[in-house]
């Protein structure tokens, strides 16, 4: 989830409860208000009412009118209770054939309940007052409250996603930035303008450490081509002094097997040198040049290359090629083709199979050698090889390096004895 979107929600889901909880507060303490001036009303007519039996000595008639009514009953002296009290107000909307028969509808109201001494006997007062037009008030406020909030909501809501979108657009063009972000680009990082602190912080963070990593690279990048042309000269002298030696007579047995073995080491300490200059080349992005290439001929000519070796191992070679034309760079394919090749054979054993198939959209070459899968995550990391391989354990390092160079994608599976890799274009 993006931070603004949680933000949002947690505001939005806090706004919510906060208003929630306060409009119950305000909803109550309305009716309250509301409650304690009808109260006071009723206080009034009961006062009235007293004042009335006082002067006359009587009870004022029974009073009924659209929102009060006022009753009496005797009862025995000392049982009423004075109280406020909320009851049904009985109201006559309607009259049908004459006062008699007019139909009752009860709704809400608020009474008090109260008693009075006349002529030596004992009356209990009920003054009831219809509260219908203070429920509509109510009603009527707490719609206006509702309509209130859901448009501070809404507003809340647009400005935080136009305000916090602007606030934020600095760290997303540096985001954006560090997307594209190239090692071997001469040019830093672009601060975007910006008039927070937190973001200029971020900004100086970021081109420091953009700088610190160039400069180690190219530090790294130096010290690996340097070492790899220092190390051809001396390669090439050995090279050159072990085939004088090995072309002069006279050795014991012993003698020819060490040089044999040493001879073995150098040319492999050689292909260790082209392949690690190789690779920091194509990492670089040094190897340029694309042109239309036929991949169907250059992988028919490569099996024709190899057939003497096939041979020699009597491996039994399937080739099932599509015609596929690419524009890429013609170098790079036939290095990741032949180390392709290379490793199918070497990985296999005598007589084992390999299968070749071209497709429009793959590339895929299998090969039979030991019968368990190897680790997914170890096949394409450099020096990762089996302790039998006599390879420099950088092939499918560089293939796999080749493969993202040109925007292909390079995939290891394990399938009914089988090790298949698939260049997917």
């Amino acid at each position: 989830m993006k931070l603004l979107s949680k933000y949002n929600r947690v505001t939005l889901v806090t706004t919510i409860v906060v208003m929630l909880f306060t409009g119950i507060i305000y909803y109550v303490a309305i009716k309250l208000i509301l409650v304690e001036d009808i109260d006071k009303d009723l206080a009034v007519e009961e006062h009235e009412i007293f004042e009335y039996v006082r002067i006359n000595h009587i009870l004022p008639q029974v009073f009924e009118s659209e929102d009060q009514q006022i009753r009496f009953e005797e009862v025995a002296p000392g049982i009423v209770k004075r109280a406020y009290l909320d009851t049904l107000y009985r109201n006559f909307p309607s009259e049908h054939h004459g006062r008699h028969h007019r139909h009752e509808v009860f709704e809400s109201g608020r009474g008090l309940i109260s008693s009075v001494m006349v002529g030596g006997k004992y009356y209990k007062i009920l003054i009831v007052k219809s509260t219908v037009e203070t429920e509509d008030l109510l009603t009527i406020i707490f719609g206006i409250t509702s309509g209130v909030i859901l448009l501070l909501l809404l507003v809340l809501f647009m400005t935080n996603r136009l305000l916090l979108n602007r606030l934020w657009q600095p760290f997303h063009n540096l985001l954006l930035e560090l997307r594209s972000f190239n090692l071997s680009d001469p040019n830093s990082i672009p601060q975007p303008e910006t008039n927070i602190d937190e973001f200029k912080e971020l900004n100086q963070a970021v081109s420091a450490m953009s700088s610190r990593v160039k400069n180690d690279y190219k530090d790294l990048k130096t010290f690996t081509e340097n070492a790899s042309h220092e190390l051809l000269t001396p390669i090439a002298v050995i090279n050159s002094k072990l085939d004088t030696l090995l072309q002069t007579e006279h050795f014991s047995d012993q003698q020819s097997k060490l040089l044999n073995d040493l001879y073995s080491a150098v040319s492999r300490l050689t292909r260790l040198n082209q392949s690690l200059l190789l690779l920091v080349k194509i990492e670089n992005r040094l190897v340029e040049g694309h042109k239309n290439i036929n991949l169907t001929s250059i992988v028919e000519d490569l099996v024709v290359q190899f057939e003497e070796i096939f041979n020699d191992k009597q491996l039994i070679v399937n080739v099932n090629l599509s015609e596929k034309a690419l524009d890429t760079n013609p170098y790079l394919v036939e290095v990741l083709l032949n180390n392709l090749f290379s490793n199918a054979i070497r990985h296999n054993y005598q007589g084992g199979n390999i299968n070749i198939n071209l497709m429009a959209n793959y590339l895929v070459i299998e090969n039979t050698g030991e019968n368990t899968a190897l680790q997914p995550e170890q096949v394409f990391k450099r020096f990762s090889k089996s302790t039998s391989s006599e390879g420099s354990g950088l092939g499918l390092t560089i293939s796999k390096q080749i493969c993202e160079n040109l925007g292909f994608e390079l995939l290891y599976t394990f399938n009914n004895g089988l090790h298949i890799f698939t260049v997917r274009f």
